[in-house]
Order: C-alpha cells, then sequence, then structure tokens
C-alpha cells in the first residue's frame, strides 16, 4: 500500500520547507496583535498563500483552491517548524467565514480585506450575565429609531473587548417574539458613545476577558448582519466557526512538538522525561489523541469539499480540543516539577511561562464556548439521536 502525497505534493511540501527557510526568522514570537511585525508577517502569508488561502482575492485573500493536501501540508511543515501560522482570533476565524456565508456584498468588501490583513480587530458580544449557556436568553436590546438602532445592556466574558475596533454582537429586536426567533446580528464600531468595557482578570492572571455595557449606543439601521430577526441564524454560523477554532488541531500538534523537545531537555536523576516510562506512556496517550483530532478535522475538510455532512465530527471538535490542550499543558508542568509552578516575575520559568499561561487559559476555555457539559449533551441528541434529557416543572411549596 503506497500512503506516500505523490509528487505534485511533495514538491508542494518541498515549497513551503523553502519559505520557512528563507522567512521563519521573521516569524513573529510573542509580539502584540497590532506589532508591526506580526502584521508584516500577515502580509507575506497571505501573499504566498499560506493564510486566507482559500478567501477570494476580492475579499483579500490569496484565491485558492481548496485541497485537503495541500492545507494540511501546510499545517504539518508550519507546526514542526515551529513558526506562527499568521493571525487568527475571533475575526478571522470566526466573522469572516459568516461574512462569506450571509453577508452582503458590500459588508464582505468592507469588512474581510482588513480583518485579514490584522487592521481590523473584532471582540464578541455574546454571553450575558443571564445568558451563558441558554445564549437565547439574551436580553441586551436594541430598538430602531429611524435609520439607527440604539443599544442597551450588558455583555460579559467579551474577549480582546478592551482592544477591539469593532464588535459582532447578538441583541434583542423583538421582545414579544419566541426567545430564539426575536435576536438580530449588528456589527458597530467600539469607539461608539455609551460603550464602557471593564476588564475581568482570569486564572492566567491577566485581563482576557471584559465586561461590555451599552447605555443608548446609536448604530446605524444597515450593520445589520441577515435580516432584523434572524439573528440566531447567523448566531449559529458564528459558533460553528468558534468551536472549530478552540480545538484546532494545527495549533495542538505545534504545542505537543514542543511538548516532546522539553521531555527531551529536562531531566530526573540525570534521564531525560522521555525516556522514563511513565512520562513517555502519558505522551503517547497524548499523541493518539492529536492524531484522531487532527483526522477528525480531515473528515471535517473532506466533508466541506464534497458537501456532505459532518455535524457529528464538528461537534466533537470543541470539547475534545479543549480538553486535549488543558491535558498536553498539564504534563509539561509535571515535566517541569517544582519549576512548573513557577510563575509571574519568577526567572526560573520554562519559555516564558506559557505553559502554565496556557494550561490555566485552556481550563476556562473549556468552559467557554459552551461547557463540557453542555457538548456532550449537543453530541448525544444531535449528533447521536439520544432521548433528550427530561425536564421538570418547578413547583413551589
Amino acid at each position: 500500500m503506497d500512503l506516500s502525497y505523490g509528487p505534485e505534493y511533495e514538491a508542494f511540501r518541498h515549497e513551503v520547507r523553502q519559505f520557512l527557510a528563507r522567512n521563519g526568522a521573521d516569524a513573529p514570537r510573542g509580539e502584540g496583535l497590532r506589532a508591526p511585525k506580526m502584521l508584516a508577517w500577515q502580509k507575506r502569508l497571505i501573499e504566498h498563500g499560506y493564510a486566507a488561502r482559500t478567501i477570494p482575492r476580492e475579499y483579500g485573500g490569496y484565491g485558492a483552491a481548496p485541497d485537503i493536501l495541500k492545507s494540511r501540508i501546510i499545517a504539518e511543515e508550519f507546526a514542526s517548524a515551529q513558526v506562527s501560522q499568521g493571525m487568527g482570533g475571533q475575526g478571522i476565524s470566526m466573522l469572516v467565514p459568516t461574512l462569506l456565508e450571509v453577508g452582503t456584498e458590500e459588508q464582505k468588501r468592507q469588512f474581510i480585506p482588513p480583518t485579514l490583513r490584522g487592521e481590523l480587530l473584532w471582540c464578541q458580544g455574546y454571553s450575558e450575565p443571564g445568558a451563558g449557556s441558554d445564549l437565547a436568553s439574551l436580553r441586551t436590546s436594541a430598538v430602531l429609531d429611524g435609520d439607527e438602532w440604539v443599544v442597551n445592556g450588558q455583555k460579559i466574558w467579551t474577549s480582546t473587548a478592551h482592544l477591539a475596533d469593532w464588535i459582532f454582537c447578538l441583541v434583542r429586536t423583538e421582545p414579544n417574539a419566541p426567545k430564539h426567533k426575536g435576536i438580530s446580528f449588528l456589527l458597530f464600531r467600539m469607539d461608539t458613545p455609551g460603550i464602557e468595557v471593564r476588564p475581568l482578570v482570569d486564572m492566567t492572571g491577566h485581563a482576557n476577558f471584559n465586561e461590555v455595557f451599552f447605555t443608548d449606543v446609536r448604530v446605524p439601521k444597515h450593520q445589520i448582519v441577515g435580516s432584523r430577526g434572524d439573528g440566531w441564524m447567523v448566531a449559529n454560523a458564528i459558533l460553528r466557526h468558534e468551536r472549530d477554532s478552540l480545538g484546532n488541531p494545527d495549533a495542538t500538534l505545534a504545542r505537543l512538538n514542543a511538548l516532546i523537545r522539553l521531555m527531551q531537555a529536562e531531566t530526573l536523576n540525570g534521564q531525560r522525561l522521555i525516556d522514563h516510562p511513565v512520562y513517555r506512556d502519558r505522551l503517547m496517550q497524548l499523541q493518539g489523541r492529536v492524531m484522531a483530532l487532527r483526522f477528525n478535522d480531515l473528515r471535517i475538510l473532506s466533508a466541506k469539499l464534497n458537501r456532505a455532512d459532518a455535524s457529528l465530527a464538528r461537534m466533537v471538535v470543541k470539547l475534545e480540543g479543549t480538553e486535549l490542550r488543558h491535558a498536553l499543558e498539564g504534563l509539561a508542568i509535571d515535566i517541569m516539577g517544582e519549576l512548573g509552578l513557577a510563575y509571574g516575575d519568577n526567572p526560573e520559568k520554562r519559555d516564558g511561562g506559557s505553559w502554565q499561561h496556557q494550561y490555566m487559559f485552556f481550563l476556562g476555555l473549556i468552559i467557554g464556548g459552551g461547557t463540557s457539559q453542555i457538548q456532550k449533551n449537543i453530541i448525544s441528541e444531535r449528533g447521536l439521536g439520544m432521548p433528550k434529557e427530561p425536564k421538570f416543572e418547578r413547583t413551589t411549596g
């Protein structure tokens, strides 16, 4: 059995390796989203087709035809070289594909190119204090006043709100409609008068999330995606892309390679940790889970190209991806022994403390984007067709 990709794809792999050899030293390593080095690297990746590969050229992408094997080769080579595959986040990974599906031509041309280039940063206004897992219970309102929406309410756990230029936001525009029917999807600038952002410090010790308050925020009428009251449909498109991005197999593979290098360097009583049978066994289990996640990703890509149903395969990505990353970062902390507890400005930190930070960050992402418990219910009920959990009426005594 010949499992090679064939001459065409091996030539493409060589091309990717040559690009990395020539340009890898210019890749950002820890720079911020607005850093010139990050923006320059993103531009270079798009020009060569290693980022925004299948986004049409008229919207700022590279314009290549979808090709599963080439996408896989790019991911493998960048992960092996430990080189950034460019920018992601809520704008590029979530909003852009959604606008390609349901946005107007004007919205695609206005928002997609600067978002891909990293010139326009986005945050997501979804969760509220009383509407987290039950997102359809949101209460932030938008009332039409002439040619403007007037938005009032509050969002919480809003990642990057303190950095974002724009927000895509779910609001209730039809207060008397059933809760899934009365929601609309608005886009507006974060410097609009009436918006207040308050940072929330999480388990990493940093303010990765925020509370956002809206007081009589006026938004132009045309800055709506889809039709009025159809926001739940748009929201579900976004959530599919969000859950895919939270379980990114390419980023997980890169992190696994870094873990292997760490195990080759760290020792216990003069023995490399990768040669220790207990730790090696844990590593092999994680390797198996990473392989499964990557093969599942190929299943999703194949189904997309062949217009087949991959709904069940997509449902497991967020659940397995976030729990796998948490376990992977946890093994790294165990490998480092007492140094695994180093945090803050401790000079003994390995890799700038990234393992400890990511361990706590992914513990949060197991909750974010739909908790693991919610995800398991979705998989069992919608994916496997199992009976729904019985609901009992509340009684007062």
